[in-house]
């Protein structure tokens, strides 16, 4: 009888259970239609006369802006192209200056990496300075002066 009364304990048991997971289901429908139905009200209520008047405001603002900016560039190509040979001679002096400008920075580098090169030579060959030579207390010598 007891085995009897186990299993029925467990059966309602079970019962119990699915009831409560039914219950907790319905109440999660309940809550999501809800915000579904919040969500919609809120679209409802929107005022879209207003809010594409607004998009249209911003896009003619941006149009007005790109045309008064197209319209710069224009005139500035316009003055480029339509001045007259002192233009030319100006650009062809700025670029000039500019090939000038970076012959020399490749000329430094070069000098520079030359002599990175030489200072590595000397220190490969292990070279001492001859010119103002040190004593081992590290004072200069009178006669080192005077042979150099």
């Amino acid at each position: 009888m007891s085995s009897n009364s186990e299993q029925e304990r467990e059966r309602l048991k079970e019962e119990y259970k699915e009831h409560y997971r039914k219950i907790r289901d319905a109440k999660e429908k309940i809550r999501r239609s809800k915000y579904v139905q919040n969500v919609n009200e809120a679209m409802q209520r929107m005022n879209t006369d207003e809010l594409l008047s607004s998009v249209d405001e911003f896009l003619g603002k941006v149009r007005s802006k790109m045309s008064h900016i197209e319209a710069r560039l224009d005139v500035a190509m316009d003055e480029i192209l339509d001045s007259p040979g002192s233009n030319e001679a100006e650009l062809d002096a700025e670029l000039k200056k500019e090939t000038a400008r970076d012959t020399l920075k490749q000329i430094k580098m070069e000098m520079g990496l030359l002599y990175r090169e030489i200072e590595q030579q000397a220190e490969e060959l292990q070279a001492e300075k001859t010119v103002g030579r040190k004593t081992e207390s590290g004072s200069e010598t009178p006669d080192s002066k005077s042979e150099a």
